[in-house]
């Protein structure tokens, strides 16, 4: 009888205490802050704030004249960064070679903003983006220099960006993806590329039509 007691006790407790974690981590989908965080970003959907940008041509628009009512995907990094913005970078090209043609362009662009506004000028800018293939039109490389408008819109979409005194800063990463209306519709993990790929064509085809 005190073996099942003790039980009934310890099932009990796994009970109660599941559903705890349950409520407190909205279901289970909110595992670390940065889950949490990218959980509340998609039940929000914000919008994207019509920052001014400046490309590697050094022309200078807000973001609703570069996206035109089309899909945008998005990266946030810096050129000088050696760890992961390269790989992000590479992984975005690899999802912009995904795409179907018919696609680029037309439904949906593709950019990558720095938050080194400072060091990432044009000149920068162009430079780098050949590395990964970007024309510099249907895949621009940018950079936010009012630092009240790139401040606004890290927050708004939850990117953190930390720097460390030396030229370099800590940072999630993500690929974002901005719906026909400024949304934010997805957050997808960059290293999954095939995933990120077939979120984006089927999205482009159910509003599309194929």
């Amino acid at each position: 009888m005190k073996n099942w007691r003790n039980t009934l006790a310890i099932i009990l407790v796994i009970i109660f205490g599941s559903a705890l974690f349950y409520v407190g981590t909205d279901g289970f989908r909110a595992f670390t802050a940065e889950s949490a965080r990218t959980y509340e970003l998609l039940k929000d959907k914000p919008v994207f704030p019509d920052v001014t940008l400046q490309d590697s041509q050094e022309r200078t628009y807000s973001f609703d004249e570069f996206a035109e009512g089309k899909f945008v995907f998005l990266t946030f990094m810096y050129t000088s960064c050696t760890t992961v913005c390269p790989q992000l970078e590479m992984n975005m090209a690899d999802v912009y070679e995904a795409i179907p043609k018919k696609y680029i362009g037309k439904d949906i662009l593709f950019l990558s903003i720095s938050f080194d506004p400072e060091r990432d000028n044009p000149e920068t800018l162009a430079k780098y983006q050949t590395y990964f293939g970007s024309d510099g039109e249907t895949w621009r490389m940018a950079r936010i220099n009012d630092k009240k408008e790139l401040d606004s819109l890290l927050k708004r979409l939850g990117v953190i960006v930390i720097p460390d005194g030396n030229g370099n800063f800590t940072h999630n990463t993500a690929f974002y993806l901005i719906g026909k209306q400024g949304h934010l519709m997805e957050i997808l993990d960059y290293t999954k590329i095939e995933d990120a790929a077939d979120t984006v064509i089927a999205m482009l085809g159910n509003e599309t039509g194929g």
